[in-house]
């Protein structure tokens, strides 16, 4: 019977119905979200879930800088990382071909308070960008360039410090992006945001398997 109990947890977990542990979480976005997302700026036809994942179209949009108008942004708190580290990732894919269009993970705070990591096209390049943004004052951390639209990233964050990397679907091993203390202003969330898209070209990014894990001191 442990037995059982076991396998059909292992179930739930992999389709994103369970938690692994004190604040763990896993969102597969099988055909649905996970409890205790919220939606900012919502627009409800663009974005959807299906057995492929979640998907967003890339719409006009900022939240990099003082615009903070970027719709369809997700969002859902995150556990304490004073005293233990929070890890948050998930796999993303988008084939953009605006200047500046993104999909990012956020450590999020609220639309003038985050620090951002993901898939953008810079002057024509496909790279992975980490950013951090206080009081709508932001900073470019680090531009790595990247060699195929879907990636996995993560941020680690600890104690007030948060470092950013990623993995491409043929990587054993994590590849370092950057680091850089929070901008903390009230309580974290983890985010996924989508913008600098176009009303006449129609891009959908495909997000899957995010999570939050925990990890004690």
């Amino acid at each position: 019977m442990k037995t059982q109990r076991n396998i059909l947890f292992l179930v739930l977990l992999s389709l994103g119905l369970a938690q692994a542990g004190s604040g763990d979480f896993h969102d597969a976005f099988k055909g649905k979200l996970g409890v205790g997302w919220t939606w900012v700026r919502e627009q409800r036809d663009a974005w959807r879930v299906s057995e492929r994942g979640l998907e967003v179209r890339l719409l006009p949009g900022n939240m990099w800088g003082g615009a903070n108008n970027a719709r369809n942004v997700l969002a859902r708190p995150l556990p304490d990382s004073t005293a233990q580290e929070v890890i948050i990732s998930l796999d993303l894919e988008n084939h953009p071909t605006e200047q500046y269009e993104q999909v990012d993970l956020v450590w999020y705070y609220n639309d003038r308070n985050m620090v951002k990591l993901g898939q953008e096209l810079v002057d024509g390049k496909l790279c992975v960008v980490m950013g951090r943004e206080e009081n709508d004052q932001t900073r470019t951390i680090a531009i790595v360039p990247l060699s195929a639209y879907s990636v996995r990233v993560r941020l680690l964050g600890k104690a007030g410090h948060v470092r950013g990397q990623f993995r491409l679907p043929d990587d054993a091993d994590w590849r370092d992006v950057g680091e850089c203390d929070l901008p903390a202003q009230g309580a974290p969330q983890a985010s996924i945001q989508c913008y600098q898209g176009t009303e006449t070209v129609e891009h959908w990014a495909r997000i899957n398997q995010f999570r939050i894990e925990c990890r004690a001191p």
